[in-house]
């Protein structure tokens, strides 16, 4: 064997030795898996929970149990004005108004809520442009009871319309107005709870509404013309109401796709008192023996007209056609099957 060959086979064998000395020590040396704690979450050094914003809180948002939370915030940047956690209760906010329009994730302070009472309460629960309506209700036309400051309802008339004849007047009723916000029944402003929470149910005889001028003129002229009620609304009907005014032109969405302004839009959309032609329903739809129109005059009527003659006072009654027969300058309206 030449030295070549030796010197390649002793490298080869180095080489090999190397590599089993190197795998034996990682099996070896491996330690046995083991479950390890995960260590629990710590509460950051030196800060203290602050009540935030949930969400963005325009101006006159009236908050509920999930507009707020507490979150942990450096005690050097707490203000005196913020609520502390262990000082402040979140239901007992619940029902006040934001004055100042808040940013999510933000400290709530106190001079940025009006509490029910305070004067100004009122005024500060209305969005820009929009007025307070007050509609008379009772236990049936208001859902028994069970619509709350907050919640949103269309306004229903119902009406009897008499027309023109003798028959049995039209009962028709009608959907006038959509997705009016409740600012307050009778004089409160928030829900009442008894000690355990739990929501307490009262009849009241008041409902005040947010409305714009235009809405605020037809919902008084609509308690002069029949009887009104609520209808209470869902929460997913904002879905269906924001796909009938994009197709209407009444919503302009943005071109460029921005989430921020399609947010911004969803929330105008949905915070808007809408009016038009609504749903309605007549006597018909409810019972064969109900009207379905307005009734008429009868045919006689309707074929009586006063046209000149002899008779006394100088009128006579039609009571059919009749044919203008010219005698020289003379022309007599004769009836037709009358005698000449």
């Amino acid at each position: 064997m030449d030295a070549r060959k030796l010197i390649l086979l002793v490298g080869a064998l180095v080489v090999a030795a190397i590599t089993a000395f190197m795998a034996r020590n990682i099996l070896v040396g491996a330690p046995a898996p083991s479950a390890n704690a995960v260590p629990a979450a710590v509460q950051p050094q030196n800060t203290t929970e602050v009540m935030v914003a949930t969400r963005a809180l325009p101006v006159g948002t009236i908050l509920d149990a999930t507009s707020v939370k507490f979150v942990a915030w450096p005690k050097e940047l707490i203000e005196g004005a913020y609520y502390i956690k262990g000082e402040a209760e979140p239901a007992k906010l619940q029902g006040t108004v934001v004055r100042f329009a808040i940013p999510a994730g933000q400290p709530i302070t106190q001079g940025a809520l009006v509490k029910p009472g305070d004067r100004g309460f009122l005024a500060a629960a209305l969005g820009p442009g929009m007025r307070a309506v007050t509609v008379p209700v009772s236990a049936q036309s208001a859902v028994a009871g069970f619509i709350f400051p907050g919640d949103r309802v269309d306004l229903v008339l119902t009406q009897t319309v008499a027309g023109g004849g003798d028959g049995p007047p039209l009962k028709a009723s009608e959907t006038i107005l959509r997705n009016l916000r409740v600012l307050a029944t009778d004089q409160k402003t928030d829900k009442q709870s008894d000690d355990k929470g739990n929501t307490v149910v009262t009849t009241y005889s008041n409902v005040t509404v947010e409305a714009t001028p235009k809405i605020a003129e037809k919902i008084a002229v609509a308690q002069t013309v029949g009887q009104l009620s609520l209808s209470l609304r869902s929460i997913a009907d904002n879905q269906s109401d924001l796909e009938q005014a994009i197709a209407n032109g009444d919503v302009d969405v943005p071109a460029d796709g921005d989430p921020k302004k399609e947010k911004e839009m969803l929330a105008r959309v949905a915070a808007r008192p809408m009016e038009g032609a609504g749903g309605f329903a007549t006597g018909a739809d409810v019972s064969r023996f109900q009207r379905s129109t307005v009734p008429g005059k009868p045919s006689e009527e309707r074929s009586a007209q006063p046209v000149p003659g002899s008779y006394p006072g100088g009128v006579a009654v039609r009571k059919g056609p009749v044919v203008n027969v010219a005698r020289g300058n003379s022309v007599t309206e004769i009836e037709v099957g009358g005698k000449n």
